[in-house]
Parts: C-alpha cells; sequence; structure tokens
C-alpha cells in the first residue's frame, strides 16, 4: 500500500484527487494538508489532517506527495517534497515558467525520484478512445485538429485567485495546459505557434480567452481555443484526415460530476452514454458512412499508473519531459501573442 498526502484541499484537492487516488487500489490517502477547516476530515475521516507541508514531510511513511495548490506554489513546494526524498504529483501548470519546469526536472534525476503532472484531461475516456483511433488509421493522415473548452462565465467569481493578476494566473495557465498536452500527445512537437491571447470580458485584467495555431510538417494544424463568453459550446473535438472527419460535441461528464459526488462502490467512472460518443464519417464512392467510437478509461488510469510505476512494474505515462513540453508551448503562445507572429518551437536542453 502507497501511502499518499495531499496538499491544498480546494476544489482541485476535494473533487479531482482524492477521490480518484482513494479510489485506486494500492493507494491510501494517509493525510492531508488543509490550511484551516476540518472537511477533508468529514469526508475522509481516516485520514491525518495536517496544517502545514512540513508537518504532513514529517509523516515518514508517506511516499507519494500531490500537490494541488495554487499555481504559484507548485514549484516551491514540489521541489521541497522531492528533496524531502518523495515521489510528487504536481497538478497543472508544471510550474509558472519553462526555467521552473527545468530545475524540477533536473532535481527530480539527481534525487532519483518520479516526477509527474497531473494532466487528468488525456485519461478522458473519449480522448482515450480518439487517441486509438487516430493511432489505427481509420481516418488516413490527419491534417487538422481541433479542440476547445469553452465556457459562459460573464461575472467575475468573487475570490478567484486566477482572474487576480500574478504568477500562474489567467485562463491561459489554467486550460491551455489541458489543450497542448491533447496536441502534443497525438502529434508531438510542433514547428511553430500561433496565439492570440486576449482579455474578452469588460472589467477583467487576465486574459480568459485564447487560440493558438501549432503548425507542423506537411500542413498539419492543431487549432486550440477557449473562451468564457461561449453560451453554445463550441465542438470538443474535430479531426480531420485523408480518409474521413471524427466530430465530438460533449464533453466527457466525469470533471462536472465530481464537482458534487464521486461515483458509488460499482458504479461505473465511465460516465458518458452512448449518443454523446465520438463519430467519424467517411465517404467512399459517394457512400457516407457514420460510426460511432466508443469512450474508455476514466481518471483512475493516471493514478493507476503512477502507482506501478512507483512499485517498478509500468513507465510514467505523463513525463516531467512532456510536462516540459506542454510548458514551453504556454510560453511560445504568450510570446507569438505578444510579438504579433509565429515563433519557431524551442527545444528545451535538461
Amino acid at each position: 500500500m502507497i501511502e499518499v498526502g495531499l496538499v491544498g484541499f480546494g476544489l482541485a484537492g476535494r473533487g479531482f484527487h482524492a477521490p480518484v487516488i482513494q479510489a485506486v487500489e494500492g493507494l491510501r490517502l494517509a493525510a492531508v494538508v488543509e490550511r484551516t477547516g476540518d472537511e477533508a476530515k468529514k469526508i475522509y475521516p481516516d485520514a491525518q489532517i495536517v496544517r502545514s507541508l512540513e508537518e504532513l514531510l514529517a509523516i515518514r511513511t508517506i511516499r507519494l506527495v500531490v500537490v494541488a495548490t495554487p499555481n504559484q506554489t507548485h514549484f516551491p513546494f514540489a521541489i521541497e517534497c522531492l528533496e524531502a526524498g518523495r515521489d510528487v504529483v504536481v497538478d497543472k501548470p508544471f510550474t509558472n515558467t519553462v526555467e521552473e519546469a527545468v530545475e524540477l526536472l533536473r532535481a527530480a534525476r539527481k534525487l532519483r525520484r518520479i516526477l509527474t503532472v497531473y494532466h487528468d484531461r488525456r485519461f478522458d475516456a473519449d480522448f482515450q478512445a480518439l487517441r486509438k483511433l487516430v493511432a489505427g488509421g481509420e481516418l488516413g493522415r490527419i491534417v487538422r485538429f481541433e479542440a476547445h473548452y469553452d465556457r459562459f462565465r460573464p461575472k467575475l467569481k468573487p475570490g478567484a485567485w486566477r482572474e487576480v493578476p500574478g504568477p500562474g494566473s489567467g485562463v491561459l495557465a489554467d486550460l491551455g495546459p489541458h489543450l497542448l498536452d491533447y496536441a502534443l500527445t497525438l502529434f508531438g512537437a510542433p514547428e511553430r505557434v500561433t496565439a492570440d491571447v486576449r482579455t474578452e470580458r469588460e472589467g477583467f485584467v487576465t486574459d480568459d480567452a485564447f487560440d493558438i495555431w501549432l503548425h507542423f510538417p506537411g500542413s498539419q494544424m492543431a487549432v486550440l481555443g477557449e473562451s468564457m463568453l461561449s453560451a453554445e459550446l463550441r465542438p470538443r473535438f474535430v479531426v480531420m484526415g485523408t480518409n474521413g472527419t471524427y466530430f465530438k460535441k460533449e464533453f466527457d461528464p466525469l470533471e462536472s460530476v465530481l464537482r458534487t459526488r464521486t461515483p458509488g462502490p460499482g458504479e461505473s467512472w465511465m460516465l458518458e452514454k452512448p449518443e454523446n460518443f465520438g463519430q467519424v464519417t467517411q465517404v467512399d464512392g459517394g457512400k457516407v458512412r457514420k460510426w460511432k467510437v466508443e469512450s474508455f478509461g476514466d481518471w483512475r488510469d493516471f493514478y493507476a499508473n503512477v502507482r506501478d510505476a512507483i512499485l517498478g512494474k509500468a513507465e510514467l505515462e505523463v513525463t516531467p519531459e512532456q510536462a516540459l513540453q506542454v510548458m514551453v508551448g504556454l510560453e511560445l503562445a504568450r510570446e507569438s501573442s505578444r510579438r504579433r507572429c509565429s515563433v519557431q518551437w524551442r527545444e528545451v536542453e535538461v
């Protein structure tokens, strides 16, 4: 049994980490850092509640620490945990800069600790199905991949730290990692990046919308977009290939469910309804063929892989090198938007 310490019990810790950790065989949520209150104790009475990272690291039986705190704390908390001899999961974004990501990666290598980033959306049931579809070649040569992460939130949410200027604030740092990880997972690093990062809502002072174009060899392109003023959501995924098109309208519903409850014993975590599965359309000789792509898997796959990696039974699926690539994409998107031009992709030495 691998004992896990969770740092932070806000929405991320409470809704997207703790219940997933508890649902994975071989992991036990042993302790939670909750600075004030006793909500964690009510939900997880067997977990020890502490008030600081230092108290958590003093519990010698904890082997894995999960950092689910505001973005500006990811780097200092993660490096403190690595230096204390713990394996570490960091919520996205990995860090606030490429330089910090490189330093963390180097520390993990030097200390021989496992370090990974919670790119949970890579384990969405629909994206896992899409990866299998693309790898299987049914769509032929892919020429265009589109992914959107839209919401409709026209008003400022009181107390929302992501909407206060500072390191790690803004929607690019919040949702950009998900979309970039999708594209980089499917296609690898692009040749260049073009982006427009902006503020669309009146009275807001952090970025709340973006469009990113990743340009790959052979005219292949990934188009990634987000807006907080999308009352009618754009398609979740569109993939165009020489043999057909994949179209996915609805979001995987697991995130919205975990915000309010955890699937019960025996209840499936793959919550998508068959009618909402992605659809492939192919045209051959004037004949149109359409078929659904069945979604599979869920976020527990991430933590099951981390468990197996700690036990030496598997390689990490989300490597720190991949997380570093996402950080490069974020920085280049900001640079492209600032300069109003395309910028070349940069490889970073570690």
